[in-house]
């Protein structure tokens, strides 16, 4: 069964929502939003599912065999609250696991930072969770780092300047400039010259050493940098930072039964990383965070609005 996940198309869901569902917004024709939080809403009692064997899937990685096994301890924990038998489905692409979750036949998933809305929209998953740290911090920032003495203090002194960023393709050091700069008054490449360095760590050392008047980067990169001595934080100071960009999503379907939901987010929320595979593979998160698709996801919808993304399975890549 789970081999032939991947294989079913989006046309095979079932229609959960009402055909004269009035508030959908995003959402695929076969769901509703009538409480306006982005998210499918629940079908009908009758067409709400209580599956014998949750399936659970973890966003598309290079070694799916390695993950059954880091992921293991988990979902022994999952099988234990919720009372269900639980299988790993080793996902080999993006739009293979939102399609498996569209199609009833996965249950529990993680998907990656830019799939999560495709699987909110066409698929019906219900975001509630992400890992994150003891005090609740979770994902990185774009900050938009100058030299201390460079004279730019707001965003609106880089006009007419020469910005880093990293590469056409890098959400931090590229895309989200372009989709967020615009509302503080600074337009990339309308109002500074873009430059591209090729990477965080270049964007960086080349602001430092005058290369560059500015540059974008990754919060998290940048902390690694200076933990390995590689520039002098105080050479630097950051001129604007985003809200954080959440990383993986953790997603149930939406027409699950309540009652199972609450075990599944029980089953998370109640699950201590530390000492575990999971735990030593995702450095510094201990835990599952409670999180909302509406509010914690709106920094990326904006940004792919920003860019023209429409959430549709030819965009899915």
């Amino acid at each position: 069964m789970l081999a032939a996940i991947g294989m079913i198309g989006m046309a095979s869901a079932p229609a959960h929502a009402a055909d004269d569902c009035i508030a959908r917004g995003d959402l695929d024709q076969i769901y509703c939003d009538m409480d306006g939080d982005l998210v499918a809403d629940a079908p009908a009692a009758d067409q709400l599912v209580d599956p014998d064997t949750l399936v659970f899937a973890y966003t598309p990685v290079e070694d799916p065999a390695v993950y059954a096994d880091i992921w293991n301890p988990f979902l022994e924990h999952l099988e234990k609250v919720t009372g269900k038998d639980v299988h790993f489905f080793a996902v080999q692409s993006n739009s293979a696991e939102v399609e498996a979750m569209r199609s009833g036949r996965l249950h529990v998933a993680g998907f990656s930072t830019g799939p999560t809305p495709f699987a909110v929209n066409l698929a019906g998953a219900v975001p509630f969770a992400l890992m994150g740290a003891d005090d609740g911090r979770f994902g990185y920032t774009l900050q938009l780092y100058t030299r201390t003495d460079s004279g730019i203090d707001t965003v609106a002194d880089l006009k007419g300047k020469r910005v880093a960023h990293t590469s056409p393709t890098s959400n931090s050091g590229n895309l989200a400039p372009r989709a967020l700069l615009p509302g503080q008054g600074i337009v990339p490449e309308q109002d500074y010259e873009v430059v591209y360095s090729g990477s965080h760590d270049q964007s960086i050392l080349g602001v430092v050493a005058g290369d560059y008047d500015a540059a974008p980067v990754a919060s998290e990169v940048v902390e690694r940098m200076a933990q390995r001595d590689l520039y002098d934080p105080k050479e630097v100071k950051i001129i604007y930072e985003s809200k954080p960009f959440p990383t993986t999503s953790f997603n149930y379907a939406h027409n699950l039964k309540p009652e199972l939901v609450e075990k599944i987010k029980e089953a998370f929320f109640t699950f201590d990383m530390k000492g575990t595979a999971l735990g030593e593979e995702f450095k510094g998160v201990s835990k599952f965070l409670p999180i909302t698709y509406q509010d914690d996801w709106a920094v990326i919808r904006e940004i792919q609005a920003a860019n023209g993304v429409k959430y549709t399975p030819d965009n899915l890549k």
